[in-house]
């Protein structure tokens, strides 16, 4: 169904719709006990008996609630009236990372901010028991003041990080998929993700690197005429270093992307903060040789990610 506006929904009050798309609707709405503005995404009514549609809106709700921290999107309310389930998070302006590499594509030493801001998302929500599973540049956005946000935790996966102890603490994520079910998005998959594998945050340090790899050649590390032939790179193949594409880019960055892109993952990062760590460590040396680094764009202002 689709929200008039003036319409409620508890304290929310709808202002009107900014976007759609295949699992929400997106709504700007103002929190009358609060008095500030929020942005409302609401299952479609096509999905209003579709159980497992109804649980992975729900999953992706609790995931984001269970964590804090300026490069995730935050979500502040969830809850259902009149058979309408819907989730209260914050309102964003500004573009998709798949928006600002088509109009503005990033230097190198942007790349990596943005990466960086990325990691140290992924930080908190790996710390948090929670693996992404379907990063891609659809699902960071971009704010106006430049800050960096990771979306849409529909896919997101539960583990138990080493060391944490009261596991009974960590969010409740409703796993619905067995092994041998790939979920995801092809080309930003690790290869044991496309092999339908159980999965551990390194699934999603790999497709990170598949980001970084994009950002600073303009092209995909792994694709092929087809989804088979795409599963089969990834798998199997090695892609070319970076700055093959791009001769201008520094040695050091060839070797985080591939080692991010390690196809075994005893080769790869073992974990985000050891990835986030190298990036510092090139971010360090570029800024000592250059000035500081701006990832912006002319601003402009974008519907939200739904």
């Amino acid at each position: 169904m689709e929200l008039s506006e003036g319409a409620s929904l508890g304290p929310y009050r709808i202002l009107g719709r900014v976007g759609a798309g295949g699992m929400g609707e997106v709504y700007r709405a103002r929190d009358t006990r609060l008095d500030r503005d929020v942005a409302i995404k609401v299952l479609p009514g096509g999905f209003s008996k579709d159980q497992a549609a109804i649980n992975r809106f729900r999953r992706e709700a609790r995931s984001l609630a269970s964590l804090s921290h300026p490069n995730i999107l935050t979500v502040y309310d969830i809850g259902e009236q009149d058979g309408v389930t819907f989730v209260v998070m914050e309102l964003l302006h500004g573009e998709t990372l798949r928006s600002r590499i088509r109009t503005y594509p990033p230097s190198c030493d942007q790349a990596i901010e943005i990466i960086t801001a990325v990691t140290q998302g992924l930080i908190a929500a790996h710390a948090k028991g929670i693996i992404h599973r379907d990063l891609k540049p659809e699902n960071i956005f971009i704010t106006e003041d430049e800050q960096i946000k990771i979306l849409d935790f529909g896919l997101a996966k539960r583990f138990y990080p080493d060391g944490i102890q009261d596991r009974a603490n960590l969010p409740t994520l409703t796993q619905e998929t067995d092994f041998g079910v790939i979920l995801g998005t092809l080309p930003y998959m690790s290869p044991e993700q496309a092999r339908g594998e159980e999965l551990d945050p390194q699934t999603d340090i790999f497709s990170t690197g598949t980001i970084l790899y994009e950002l600073l050649t303009g092209k995909l590390p792994f694709v092929g005429p087809s989804a088979a032939v795409t599963l089969h790179k990834i798998i199997y193949e090695d892609c070319s270093a970076p700055s093959t594409l791009k001769a201008d880019l520094p040695k050091q960055v060839d070797a985080i992307v591939q080692r991010a892109l390690a196809k075994k993952k005893e080769n790869r990062y073992s974990s985000s903060s050891a990835l986030l760590k190298e990036l510092k460590q090139y971010r360090a040396g570029s800024m000592a040789t250059t000035q500081k680094v701006e990832i912006r764009s002319p601003r402009r202002v974008i519907t939200p990610q739904i």
